[in-house]
């Protein structure tokens, strides 16, 4: 019956979220004497989800009475799960939890607590193993609950079996309350404990120490796969590349990881990961969309994420120091200098009236140092430059003829010779820099 208080330092402040259940008073009471051997702090966290209306309110007064009775710290959220479900278009169950980890979150970045401790124990893990297999969750989701959440989200009584919560409450005559949803069937692992679980057990009463061992396996597994692809992971300001070739499996591994950097963090489907893994095998510039405007595109030796911006269709005039052209700083300054190759030069005679700061537009034309004129696009592409990123990349032109492109090349048409006076030196940076 020993609960793990490893992840919980001296003189921390732990916050055990307490429903008023078995499970969670049994926490409770667990940590309150956990914490005078090895001196950390215990407050209380409950939700109010407005689910089960005066039968909600009730639980939360014994609560109230019980933090008292133990003189433990509470701190009461109020939330609407029927409201939120509704609106974001999700199931009760996971709007809950959603407003739930919400508030616990709220409790840590608030200063009230240093990490949150919910009352999960063994047979809710085989309960979410069985869940995200039947759901057609992949490995990853045989990994269960997760013992530690981001640090701050922790689950001391993982291995406890129920029984021995139930063992612990009757030996010592403690007080809890019983949430009469527990036992409706209609919510998914609700049916999965009361209807499900109890017929497995008639043939394989061991189910569930032998599905805890193979979570415990598949974690660790994929511990092992994501660290390995974290190593083939480079992430920059806007991008994060992923470098070729790899095994299939640890490729959906970092794929994963890429979209979590990027703000997908559950939303991503078995199809969307088969569509980034069909690209390592494809020509170079193939792309495929993902959500919330992500894009996965193959670049040489390479799959590169990044979050799809449209292009700005601003144009200003050509004009000498600096200009904000969408989020970049252009500088053109007058320059001497020593090494022609040790930046971008041009003549500044040669520079026509009508020239403007814009960015990439079809028909584009550009001649290259030694003569030779060709699209834009032909050249981007001698220089391999991504087509993500070509509409982004500030230029100067004249007309659909272009004579600077910012920190990669200028113009034949505007080079500096010996006859140029003045020279102009062209750099940019973003302005979030």
């Amino acid at each position: 019956m020993d609960i793990q208080i490893s992840e919980i330092k001296k003189n921390q402040t732990v916050a055990v979220a307490l429903s008023g259940g078995s499970d969670s008073v049994f926490l409770l009471y667990r940590l309150l004497e956990e914490s005078k051997k090895h001196e950390f702090n215990v407050v209380c966290i409950n939700v109010e989800h407005g689910i089960r209306g005066e039968d909600s309110l009730k639980d939360t007064e014994f609560v109230k009475k019980l933090a008292e009775k133990l003189k433990v710290k509470l701190y009461v959220y109020s939330v609407s799960a029927p409201e939120f479900a509704k609106k974001n278009k999700m199931t009760l169950e996971q709007a809950a939890r959603v407003l739930r980890y919400d508030c616990f979150f709220d409790a840590i970045n608030s200063g009230r607590c240093d990490k949150v401790a919910t009352a999960h124990h063994l047979r809710d893990n085989v309960e979410s193993v069985l869940f995200n297999l039947f759901r057609g969750a992949g490995s990853s989701g045989a990994k269960g609950i997760l013992p530690n959440f981001e640090d701050k989200i922790i689950r001391p009584m993982i291995s406890v079996k129920k029984e021995e919560i139930e063992q612990y409450l009757r030996d010592k005559n403690i007080d809890f309350v019983t949430d009469k949803s527990n036992f409706n069937s209609d919510f998914t692992r609700n049916f999965i404990r009361l209807e499900l679980l109890p017929k497995i057990k008639e043939i394989f009463p061991k189910i569930e120490a032998s599905i805890s061992r193979f979570s415990e396996i598949a974690r660790e597994d994929d511990e092992f796969i994501c660290n390995y692809a974290e190593e083939h992971i480079i992430k920059n300001r806007e991008t994060i590349k992923i470098t070729l070739p790899l095994h299939p499996a640890v490729l959906k591994r970092a794929s994963i990881i890429a979209l979590k950097s990027l703000g997908i963090k559950k939303d991503w489907e078995k199809s969307h990961l088969d569509a980034i893994n069909s690209l390592a095998s494809q020509e170079n510039g193939r792309m495929v969309c993902l959500k919330k405007g992500i894009r996965a595109v193959k670049e040489y030796d390479g799959i590169v994420f990044y979050l799809n911006k449209n292009a700005t269709k601003e144009e200003k005039p050509f004009s000498i120091g600096e200009t904000i052209l969408d989020d970049l700083n252009l500088k053109v300054e007058y320059k001497t200098p020593t090494d022609l190759k040790s930046g971008l030069f041009a003549d500044a005679e040669k520079i026509p009236n009508t020239a403007v700061f814009r960015f990439f537009r079809s028909g584009d034309t550009f001649t290259k140092f030694g003569g030779g004129t060709k699209s834009l696009s032909d050249f981007f592409t001698d220089k391999k430059i991504p087509a993500r990123i070509r509409k982004t990349i500030p230029l100067i032109a004249d007309g659909k003829k272009v004579l600077v492109i910012f920190n990669v090349a200028v113009s034949e048409k505007i080079k500096v010779d010996k006859n140029t006076i003045n020279t102009l030196q062209f750099t940019y940076r973003s302005t979030n820099e």
